[in-house]
């Protein structure tokens, strides 16, 4: 089955029933070192860390910040695949650069007036193809509007968070 009929067919199962368009995704991450963190969302594993530079455990992985804005970048490239099939955008190929600006002052403590997060984000889309240069701009107008990890980036989403503390008895040093 071809990319494209795949994503027809998937609208088309989403249209049917909106039901089966809502997921739930999770991520577990467990500190494993001075900063390095075990990540498992379902069936995949990876790590978090900061470099030695930033007080961490020596940069064993990319940091949190550093996947959020790949997590962009991918979804944004995914997102650009998905949209071309959807408006028969011929689409060879797509390269995704994010940028990210941080001050570190808020996260170590020196100015909790700094915003802990981005304080502005860049993404630059590279794409090849024969169309032209309106219908690629169509195209990126597109992905802007549907593109889940830039919706997360530019829209307030509510967190709850729950704290848990652990059975001493459990976990005996």
């Amino acid at each position: 089955m071809s990319f494209d009929t795949l994503i027809a067919k998937t609208r088309q199962a989403l249209a049917d029933d909106a039901a089966r368009a809502h997921v739930v995704l999770s991520a577990q991450g467990t500190l494993v070192g001075v900063t390095a963190v075990d990540i498992r969302t379902g069936a995949h594993s990876f790590k978090a860390d900061e470099p030695r530079s930033l007080g961490g455990g020596g940069g064993v992985a990319a940091n949190p910040m550093q996947y959020a804005l790949a997590s962009l970048g991918s979804c944004q490239a995914i997102t650009y695949r998905i949209w071309a099939a959807h408006l028969g955008v011929t689409l060879d190929s797509v390269t995704v650069r994010v940028e990210g600006d941080l001050d570190l002052r808020s996260c170590y403590g020196v100015d909790d007036g700094a915003r802990p997060g981005f304080t502005a984000i860049r993404v630059e889309v590279t794409v090849a193809g024969p169309e032209s240069e309106e219908r690629y701009a169509e195209l990126a107008a597109a992905v802007d509007a549907h593109c889940p990890a830039l919706d997360l980036f530019q829209n307030p989403v509510p967190v709850s968070r729950a704290l848990h503390l652990a059975d001493p008895a459990a976990n005996p040093a």
